[in-house]
């Protein structure tokens, strides 16, 4: 008897889930493909972003995870389409085929038609985006530094967050403790607690997967660290000068997207229906309408609570779950199949030093016991003992010295010497 082919689009929380499941499972044979070689604990991609964590705090490498799975074979490439009526999968390494097919390939940002905005407002996905980011705020008091123009200093001393959900309100609270507390006493000709944050949201109030009261103590917290929160305030342009608010421009040197996603661009080779994030619309098993060979999981699927009926967000515990359920359903019976029940125990949102907010199942709270527990969640989900340790130690010392221990400011260009012309550029010169 063959064994039963097992391919696995995505190392995210979901794909890895389902590896882990079938590690070593007799008569499966598992290949898992992702374009990064790294694994990535999303929820601190921020503290990559504002210099308290290094890039290698956060990831970890999908082999090492998997290196004692036998029967999982990891890739490192990019997933084109899927053709579903031959069971195959085209990447940029070749055709693979498959018996069952699990999508977990996750969501990018969406400018809402506007992806031109995107070079002066990058967003916060992936490890390239947070270290781009980490060298637009350093470089942001850098330039400030040695400018004498005061109009010219203030702009590169504001930061406009575009978002109101947790990665933005976790983005403005760490800006805004950089600039009163990390950088207060490092420049000599710029006051670094002039720092401008404005934190920008459309609707009526930030956070809104919150109870509203919950929120309205996060707005307290950040305006009490110096934030400027603007609710009702839809951005309508992006520059390079700064951000357009209806017929208000707001100058500021750098701007960071927070708002809407869209999901992996794979999902429409399917043909299959979609929703407006472009995620799929699976079946209560996580299957794909009339395919139930193959499954979404993750960011890409738009799969509905079955307690209340609406959608799932898009939080590294749905997908975790969705991941440990579908890796449990391939791995014993796949013609048995229970629905998927996701177990919400609650969420977090920190704000900055000693200040979160917590929605357990039975009771809410805030402030620095929230905070603590946020650390402890967040720890616990990290990959491996070594970041962990690394996390632990690195969060304790920014805890007593309100230091960040991976300020360095990294150029995208590394190049020493031009690039040699082509022979084209050559002859038209």
């Amino acid at each position: 008897m063959s064994e039963r082919r097992v391919l696995i689009v995505g190392g995210g929380f979901a794909g890895l889930n389902v590896a882990k499941a079938l590690s070593n499972r007799a008569g499966v044979s598992v290949t898992l493909i992702d374009r990064q070689n790294h694994h990535l604990f999303q929820p601190l991609l921020y503290q990559v972003a504002m210099a308290a964590l290094s890039p290698a705090d956060i990831a970890a490498p999908i082999r090492s995870i998997l290196s004692r799975s036998r029967n999982v074979r990891v890739l490192q490439a990019e997933a084109r389409s899927v053709d579903l009526k031959s069971r195959a999968v085209l990447t940029d390494a070749g055709t693979f085929g498959y018996d069952a097919l699990v999508l977990a390939c996750g969501a990018t940002h969406a400018y809402f038609g506007h992806e031109e905005w995107e070079p002066h407002a990058p967003g916060l996905k992936s490890l390239p985006q947070a270290t781009e980011i980490r060298r637009r705020v350093l470089s942001a008091f850098e330039t400030a530094e040695r400018i004498q123009d005061a109009g010219e200093q203030e702009r590169w001393l504001t930061f406009a967050i575009i978002g109101g959900g947790p990665t933005g309100v976790e983005l403005a609270g760490a800006i805004a403790e950089m600039g009163r507390h990390t950088l207060a006493r490092d420049f000599r000709n710029v006051d670094p607690r002039r720092t401008r944050v404005l934190l920008l949201e459309a609707g009526p109030r930030i956070l809104p997967a919150f109870q509203e009261k919950q929120a309205q103590r996060a707005t307290r917290d950040l305006q009490g660290m110096g934030v400027q929160v603007r609710v009702d305030a839809r951005v309508t342009k992006v520059s390079a000068d700064g951000v357009d608010i209806g017929a208000e421009h707001v100058r500021a040197a750098t701007v960071l997207w927070a708002a809407g996603v869209r999901a992996a661009p794979i999902a429409r080779s399917l043909g299959v229906e979609l929703d407006n994030a472009g995620r799929v619309l699976v079946e209560a098993d996580l299957s794909v309408p009339g395919y139930p060979q193959v499954f979404v999981a993750g960011d890409l699927a738009r799969a509905l609570d079955i307690e209340t009926g609406k959608p799932l967000p898009g939080v590294a515990t749905v997908a975790q779950q969705q991941g440990k359920y579908v890796g449990k359903l391939l791995r014993d019976d796949p013609s048995v199949r229970q629905p998927f029940r996701y177990k919400n125990e609650g969420q977090l949102a920190t704000i900055g030093r000693s200040h979160a907010i917590a929605e357990l199942k039975h009771f809410n709270f805030a402030g620095r016991p929230a905070w603590w527990l946020w650390l402890l969640v967040h720890i616990y989900g990290l990959t491996g003992f070594r970041n962990r340790l690394t996390v632990l130690v690195q969060w304790a010392w920014s805890y007593f010295t309100f230091g960040r221990g991976a300020r360095l400011i990294v150029p995208p260009e590394w190049r020493e010497y031009p690039a040699p012309e082509t022979p084209s550029e050559r002859t038209t010169r």
